[in-house]
């Protein structure tokens, strides 16, 4: 059987009653993505949910109408919530959507990293208060049974942007030692969900040294950058090893190797990584990056999305 696994980045989907010209104009250039994909299974990032009257729950609202009247509108969903409740948060949400049954679903966050207390250095006669690394978005994890009868686990993910995170100094937020403070608790931030989503990836092979494993989504750091080495998890320069995860995105023709643009220069931040198991099974990677805008540059409102859609096809 043929499994079409993709990866998609929507850039902050959201719907309101007021701007529903502009949904529909999203809606429009989203939709043919989507139909090109023809995935089986679908990870998604930057889902908002909406209420749908002042004091409701939240719900997928955007999401919902995107999907209307199209194969994915059936699909097994597993999404995540804000952490602590049980709504969906307003904005970055992660849904996978499955053509196959979900039998398991969770999200982790800080289930096997703890939060920690950083304490920035004095500054003069000031000693600022110690800063809590958390992470600002969960991860989410679906077990899907698909029809060849091995189970598939499959990681959505979307660690922190690289910029710097808001930390006060006695100099003031803007100052520049405000900056490069923020800066390294957003690397801090960043490289510890890595470490999390890959210490649970461990779980798995510890459980099925063979198991049908990938993670999937938008890192926010290209091949060379910590989190994706980390997750990665190879045991030399050339990330081999049996627990090793292979990069689909890399296997795409060489000048289709990007799935943003950010001031002129192509980068490749979205990834599908698949285990050993996995990986003998591919077949085909496909990066649908063609008419992506800059994201530097690009106006509001954005039309589809400034991510590309990332496929990889595997014969199991």
């Amino acid at each position: 059987m043929t499994l079409r696994l993709a990866t998609f980045n929507l850039e902050n989907l959201d719907f309101a009653p007021s701007r529903r010209d502009a949904f529909e104009a999203r809606r429009a250039a989203l939709l043919p993505m989507f139909e090109a994909l023809d995935a089986d299974i679908l990870c998604l990032q930057e889902v908002g949910a909406q209420k749908p009257h002042k004091h409701s729950a939240r719900d997928f609202i955007a999401l919902d109408r995107l999907l209307a009247g199209t194969p994915y509108a059936g699909f097994s969903r597993a999404s995540s919530v804000r952490p602590g409740t049980g709504a969906p948060a307003d904005v970055h949400n992660l849904v996978i959507l499955s053509r196959w049954p979900i039998c398991a679903a969770r999200q982790i966050h800080h289930d096997i990293a703890p939060r920690w207390s950083w304490p920035p250095p004095r500054d003069g006669d000031v000693q600022p208060p110690p800063i809590v690394i958390e992470w600002d978005r969960p991860l989410l994890y679906a077990a899907i049974e698909p029809p060849s009868g091995r189970r598939l686990h499959v990681l959505d993910l979307h660690l922190r942007a690289p910029r710097p995170a808001p930390v006060a100094t006695a100099r003031g937020e803007g100052s520049s030692k405000s900056l490069i403070e923020g800066q390294f608790v957003a690397a801090q931030k960043r490289e510890g969900q890595a470490l999390e989503a890959r210490l649970f990836v461990e779980t798995l092979f510890d459980a099925d040294p063979d198991a049908l494993i990938a993670v999937c989504g938008d890192f926010n750091a290209d091949d060379h950058d910590a989190p994706t080495r980390l997750l990665r998890g190879g045991d030399n320069e050339l990330q081999q090893g049996a627990r090793a995860l292979a990069p689909m995105e890399e296997r795409a023709e060489p000048g289709k190797r990007y799935s943003v643009i950010h001031a002129g220069r192509p980068k490749l931040i979205d990834h599908i990584l698949a285990s050993p198991a996995l990986a003998a099974a591919w077949r085909e990677t496909r990066i649908l990056n063609e008419g992506l805008e800059d994201e530097v540059f690009a106006r509001d409102p954005v039309p589809g999305s400034l991510h590309a859609a990332i496929i990889a096809a595997f014969e199991l």
